[in-house]
């Protein structure tokens, strides 16, 4: 098994940034890929960014050039680095851990983001 937990998350004013941490536990041998997903009240969970052991990276449309994914092997920790925070960025953000992109099998509880206008 495998334990996800997010932290990181906050109250910020719109440009500001925050960065989200994603510590994982357990048998972590088994997550080639990490990403992370945000949902908002009454919206639909979406995809925010991934990354894999080799680094490639995939980012929504949304947040390009915006955050960055990243990920220390030694720590078994990912980030997202997010700048320029916009209002719409207001969301419950999800860590999520599996064997490939879109291949999510462990979920982490979520940390609240609160972007203020």
């Amino acid at each position: 098994q495998v334990q996800l937990e997010e932290s990181g998350g906050g109250l910020v004013q719109a440009g500001g940034s925050l960065r989200l941490s994603c510590a994982a536990s357990g048998r972590t041998f088994s997550l080639y890929a990490m990403g992370w997903f945000r949902q908002a009240p009454g919206k639909e969970r979406e995809f925010v960014a991934a990354i894999n052991w080799s680094n490639t990276t995939y980012y929504a449309d949304s947040v390009k050039g915006r955050f960055t994914i990243s990920r220390d092997t030694a720590k078994n920790t990912v980030y997202l680095q997010m700048n320029s925070l916009k209002p719409e960025d207001t969301a419950v953000y999800y860590c999520a851990g599996g064997i490939g992109f879109g291949a999510y099998k462990y979920w982490g509880q979520g940390t609240q983001v609160t972007v203020s206008s």
